[in-house]
């Protein structure tokens, strides 16, 4: 079979580091263009400035991979939309629950597929997390996700910008997994946000989360984007059981009672561009919008706090 063209739509960082590398890798798919408005290419595919101009001068190509900031990404999306693409979407989705809702009825309208992308669920650490969980019950859960804001978006003022959703933008991959794995509705029962004083973003979030369970497990979470020691993404689990569990490396590694048991080099972009593909076959769209209703629970109940400037 031969491989489906797609563009690439905002080629920052992320696009850079894990989506082009991964497509030029790819059985399914191969990159006909970029679009950047600083002009950043791959390889010797064509580089638009906009995508109407793509769209304008590549009609053949009918999938997009859009990695844009997420402040932009309601417009870029229903213009792709139009223009008759099936589109990926990077997280997260957009910084709005009422726009991701908009796409995906606007997708369903015109009878196109939208896959909206939570990289980190697509570990086989945090597959076997969730299906523990699912027979031993869950007693309590520690999220910890700290690492440097200087190391990941290095210069990127837009993350400290409304929209931008600082420190929860790294988060919110954590709360990606914590809504795949767990065998229960969880909310928000409070939270508190910290920012830097010249930011419009929070650069430190503590939230406790609740649920309708009669044992009440005991739940919280908090983000750091501040840590230079190196990453520290791991989530830490309790089960009515009694045992433990801990996802580690970004949901690459499980631990059960101390032990590793499941450990698997991260490959989650790929796992994302080999899902789209089997969407594209059933031509079924993918959109779970639990992360970033969260993110914005925490939002709306925290209390902010404000901490010395950041400066990079």
């Amino acid at each position: 079979m031969a491989k489906r063209k797609i563009a690439v739509i905002g080629v920052g960082k992320i696009a850079q580091d894990q989506h082009l590398p991964v497509i030029d890798k790819s059985d399914d798919f191969e990159l006909a263009a970029t679009v950047s408005t600083r002009g950043v290419g791959h390889g010797d595919v064509p580089v638009f400035r906009t995508p109407a101009e793509f769209y304008t001068a590549m009609p053949e190509v009918r999938l997009v991979s859009i990695c844009t900031p997420p402040g932009v990404r309601h417009a870029y999306v229903r213009e792709a939309l139009d223009a008759g693409m099936d589109v990926m979407m990077e997280k997260p989705p957009t910084p709005t629950i009422s726009e991701l809702d908009d796409l995906v009825a606007y997708a369903a309208a015109k009878g196109r597929v939208l896959f909206q992308t939570w990289h980190s669920r697509y570990n086989a650490a945090v597959d076997r997390a969730r299906d523990i969980l699912a027979e031993d019950g869950v007693k309590s859960v520690r999220i910890d996700w700290r690492e440097s804001v200087r190391k990941w978006h290095p210069g990127q003022d837009w993350v400290w910008e409304p929209g931008g959703f600082g420190v929860c933008d790294p988060g919110i991959n954590a709360l990606s997994i914590f809504t795949k794995i767990m065998p229960f509705p969880v909310f928000v029962e409070s939270a508190r946000l910290t920012f830097p004083a010249n930011r419009q973003t929070p650069v430190d979030v503590e939230i406790a989360f609740k649920s309708g369970q009669v044992h009440k497990p005991a739940m919280s979470a908090g983000f750091n984007w501040l840590e230079e020691s190196g990453e520290i993404w791991t989530i830490a689990i309790e089960t009515v059981k009694g045992g433990g569990l801990k996802l580690e490396k970004g949901g690459t590694v499980l631990r059960v009672d101390g032990e590793v048991t499941l450990e698997a080099p991260s490959e989650e972009y790929e796992r994302i561009y080999e899902r789209f593909a089997t969407l594209l076959d059933q031509g079924e769209s993918e959109v779970d919008g639990s992360p970033l209703r969260l993110t914005a629970d925490a939002f709306l109940l925290g209390a902010r706090i404000n901490t010395d400037p950041f400066e990079w």
